[in-house]
């Protein structure tokens, strides 16, 4: 072209978590049978959504109001309902002033990280979120800052290295943490959560916190919402109903922002990412008038309760299965519905593979993983799913050099469950072994 239109930073912006369905796509037009383990969408694994909850959603449509325009903070309702919520607890007290609507944390996120001035950093875990790490890198130009989660210390995050990486880079403006983490399952306890917060104190950064699982948590962990810890410090909560009620296809997802009175610069920051909102107007209507209504119904812990309860037998079979195959680190999940796996290091190499029945498929696939750049935990991915049909997502796509693959826990069926992470148990024996 005329002159170079992608702009720095544009090849920061990936997101394998739906890429490889496309690869999935070609391989069941060429007769593969696949389980889709790789996005966590509970509506797409089967997930039955109650029938009062859809009753809320239909008699939301026949009000009129549901079908324009709400302020472009959000449905003052919904922020008065949310800032209940935090003030209840008594640790910190924000106003409806204090939220903004997005359509869905994706948006949210862009918004965050677009907002910022490029030479600032926001450091991420490793491995994280892609979605994050992705839009972060993007509006610097660079490639993520991160720190390191430990997969020999249940996926906890090294705060030894995180201190050291905000001490020694004085770019860093903020750290991320996600809470309960996506991709590994980690709930971080109230003494992780005390020293991140520490950190960000000594050396006057703010913090952004993804708590979009924050009640999906099991196995008898629990954990704290980063508004009951952060004192004066900065911080966004970003927080929506995706996962939790789920509805994802509602794309209704929303901030909160601490103290923005205590720091001048900080207050003109979140003001940044509020005027971007108000280029686009505002965020979907209809699904912030239900928050509060279903948040409320009778019927709700019940059946948030049902869906922990479920997860929590799903992290178990998993981990139970996996937990003895030589040459994984398996940690089990304790919080949102991911388990993330790794190889020991040194174990992959790109001369293993598994069995292909299909010629067509494994002529694809030999092509995909002779592709430069091609990992070797992505080659397991691409091999584990033409073997097997089951679909997950290769470590190294969030941000990561730790070898692995992240997998859903979300198959309602338990015997398809544990059959799946027996095959995955055997398919890692035999590939390590070709």
């Amino acid at each position: 072209m005329r002159h170079n239109i992608v702009p720095v930073g544009g090849g920061e912006m990936t997101y394998e978590i739906r890429a490889i369905v496309d690869i999935a796509d070609k391989l069941k037009k060429l007769g593969l049978k696949t389980n889709m383990e790789n996005i966590g969408d509970p509506v797409a694994k089967g997930e039955q959504i109650p029938a009062w909850m859809k009753q809320i959603v239909a008699d939301l449509a026949m009000d009129n109001a549901s079908y324009g325009y709400c302020p472009t903070r959000g449905v003052l309702e919904a922020r008065e309902f949310i800032c209940e919520l935090t003030n209840r607890r008594g640790k910190l007290q924000i106003t409806p002033e204090d939220i903004l609507f997005f359509n869905g944390l994706g948006d949210a996120i862009q918004k965050v990280y677009g907002s910022l001035r490029h030479e600032s950093r926001v450091i991420v875990p490793s491995p994280t979120y892609s979605t994050h790490s992705s839009a972060e890198a993007a509006n610097a130009g660079q490639p993520a800052v991160t720190y390191r989660l430990d997969p020999d210390n249940h996926w906890l995050p090294d705060l030894a290295d995180l201190r050291n990486k905000v001490r020694y880079n004085p770019a860093i403006a903020g750290i991320l943490l996600i809470n309960p983490d996506n991709p590994t399952g980690v709930v971080y306890p109230e003494s992780v959560l005390r020293e991140i917060v520490a950190i960000a104190r000594e050396y006057d950064l703010f913090i952004v916190s993804d708590e979009i699982y924050h009640n999906i948590t099991y196995n008898g962990e629990t954990t704290l919402p980063i508004s009951d810890l952060i004192g004066d410090v900065p911080a966004i909560a970003m927080k929506g109903i995706s996962k939790e009620f789920p509805w994802p296809g509602g794309r209704s997802g929303w901030i909160e922002v601490y103290n923005a009175d205590k720091d001048p610069v900080f207050a003109k920051y979140v003001a940044c990412i509020l005027n971007a909102k108000l280029v686009e107007v505002c965020a979907t209507t209809l699904p912030q008038m239900a928050i509060s209504k279903m948040m409320t119904h009778p019927q709700y812990p019940v059946y948030l309760e049902e869906r922990k309860q479920r997860y929590e037998r799903a992290s178990n079979i998993a981990y139970k299965t996996l937990k003895g195959v030589p040459g994984l680190k398996v940690n089990r999940t304790n919080g949102a519905f991911y388990m993330a796996v790794a190889f020991e290091d040194g174990l992959l190499n790109g001369q293993q593979t598994l069995p292909i029945a299909n010629a067509e498929v494994r002529v694809l696939v030999e092509n995909l993983v002779s592709a430069p750049g091609c990992s070797f935990d992505k080659r397991f991915v691409y091999y584990l799913l033409a073997s097997t049909g089951i679909c997950t997502v290769p470590l190294t796509s969030f941000c990561t050099s730790q070898n692995g693959f992240r997998i859903t826990l979300l198959e309602r069926d338990e015997l398809e469950l544990a059959r799946i992470f027996q095959t995955i148990a055997a398919s890692v024996t035999a590939y390590l072994k070709s």
